[in-house]
């Protein structure tokens, strides 16, 4: 078995994967911020960790996922101005903030059941964690890498060599960026200073006591604080979207290392943007899918205009994770359909018949698959692999990686026996006609049979037992 390789951003290259514990991997996500529905862009970079996750267990890995629910403290944009996220939906909604996480979190998490993303081990709540978060920040102060403003409590960049070592950051030429929206704090001893600590929010609901005042953390030293909580000082890898690396994934290295003096995490791996093509969502033109835009679409969008979830999720497979991808009505029926016909292998291929493969044939395509997913996470070799094959037991078999759910939709969706019982009676006469009609030869009325099913909601397909009947997902 090829061994797993992984692109690190850290080193900007392809290194094998080899966990510091060979008897635990210690993984870590950047969660959701709960104060809206996550969107489809979002849901891809879960997508992407979950994929990572089934190929660790693939490869004979036990794995400790967890992963952050931020619930408090995060700014409008990256920077350390501007309104709190959380505070500004409640207001909308007419909710404490508290209601509101818990409302989006359950939301969260629905979507991602829906698109069969394996739930995290730990999902640690920041406002559950303000403890850690202090002792952490009291760390870093005994060691001299804060200061203080009327603002609060700031990690002072220039007291750490390696700053921005992730994103190749060149601190001595980073200036103050012009924003007409936001207040910058005029205390700050350098534009890459963060905050670790808000004291001078009066209206803000969400306040702790601590040190330095009441209060309420910045948003980075979250995620260093949670991470370390339940996976220890160094994580084995640790997983975010590419517009995380500048600013969250470099403050949180910073804050980390300064404070135990060790690596914080080995491996660095990030997913890029899903775009949205021009008219996808009314009056936009092509560009990234953003909340703060109001760009964005629901998995619960999808469902209503007739797709099956596991379609976007199979969309998914048709991009490398570290190469943009863009959603289009077009693409995801492309998707739609090939997930069908993958339903259709189960049916075509029962009985005797099988997939025809011989067992080194069955051998050669399986080990290929295995390379493909070994490398990087290379999900579009993979299924070019699996569909090359047509079997469907190699689909099967690889199913505990994709998590499409093949033996279950496909038993579910079609006409094979055992699957869907409740097919309309005129339907399974129409499919008898169907049958009687190929079997005399009378091609004319096998076609005028299979057009009378589909015009009723259906695709029909073949099979060595008769023809093969799924309800149209669109």
């Amino acid at each position: 078995m090829s061994p797993l390789v992984l692109f690190n951003t850290l080193s900007r290259s392809k290194e094998e994967f080899v966990p510091s514990d060979p008897s635990l991997v210690r993984m870590y996500c950047c969660g959701p911020t709960v104060y809206n529905y996550a969107h489809i862009g979002n849901l891809r970079t879960y997508i992407f960790e979950d994929l990572l996750h089934r190929i660790l267990l693939l490869n004979g890995y036990a794995v400790k996922h967890v992963m952050n629910i931020t619930d408090v403290g995060h700014m409008t944009s990256d920077s350390d101005a501007g309104d709190d996220k959380m505070q500004i939906a409640a207001a909308r909604e007419k909710k404490s903030p508290w209601e509101l996480a818990r409302f989006y979190e359950d939301a969260f998490f629905h979507d991602c059941a829906r698109l069969n993303i394996i739930r995290p081990d730990v999902a640690p709540r920041a406002t559950e964690h303000v403890d850690q978060m202090i002792k952490l920040i009291q760390q870093l102060e005994a060691k001299g890498y804060t200061y203080e403003t009327p603002e609060g409590i700031y990690f002072d960049t220039a007291k750490n060599d390696d700053y921005g070592k992730l994103a190749g950051l060149n601190l001595a030429g980073q200036r103050e960026g012009a924003r007409e929206d936001v207040n910058v704090d005029t205390n700050k001893r350098h534009p890459a200073d963060f905050i670790l600590w808000f004291t001078n929010k009066p209206t803000h609901i969400m306040k702790w006591e601590s040190p330095w005042g009441t209060g309420y953390p910045g948003w980075h030293i979250e995620c260093s604080a949670m991470s370390m909580e339940y996976l220890g000082e160094t994580l084995d890898i640790h997983c975010g979207g590419i517009d995380h690396i500048p600013v969250h994934n470099t403050n949180e290295i910073a804050q980390s290392e300064c404070a135990t003096g060790h690596v914080f995490a080995r491996y660095w791996v990030h997913g890029a943007f899903l775009n949205v093509a021009s008219g996808a969502v009314t009056g936009r033109t092509a560009e990234k899918m953003s909340k703060s835009d109001d760009n964005f679409l629901k998995v619960q969008k999808l469902v209503d205009d007739g797709y099956d979830p596991l379609a976007y999720r199979y969309m998914c497979l048709m991009a490398h994770y570290r190469s943009e991808l863009t959603y289009s009505d077009e693409a995801l029926k492309a998707a739609t359909t090939a997930l069908s016909k993958v339903w259709e292998l189960k049916a075509r291929q029962s009985g005797d018949k099988g997939d025809g493969l011989t067992d080194a044939e069955y051998a050669e395509a399986r080990t290929q698959v295995i390379a493909a997913l070994n490398d990087d996470l290379n999900l579009p070799r993979a299924v070019a692999a699996l569909q090359g094959a047509k079997s469907y037991r190699l689909w099967l078999e690889f199913d505990s990686v994709l998590g499409l759910d093949i033996e279950k939709r496909s038993r579910e969706a079609t006409s094979e026996p055992g699957g869907a019982s409740d097919l309309p009676t005129e339907i399974t006469a129409l499919m008898a006609e169907r049958d009687a009609a190929r079997k005399a030869k009378n091609w004319a009325a096998s076609d005028a049979l299979r057009t009378q099913i589909e015009e009723q909601g259906y695709t029909v397909g073949d099979s060595p037992a008769g023809t093969v009947v799924q309800k149209k997902l669109l």
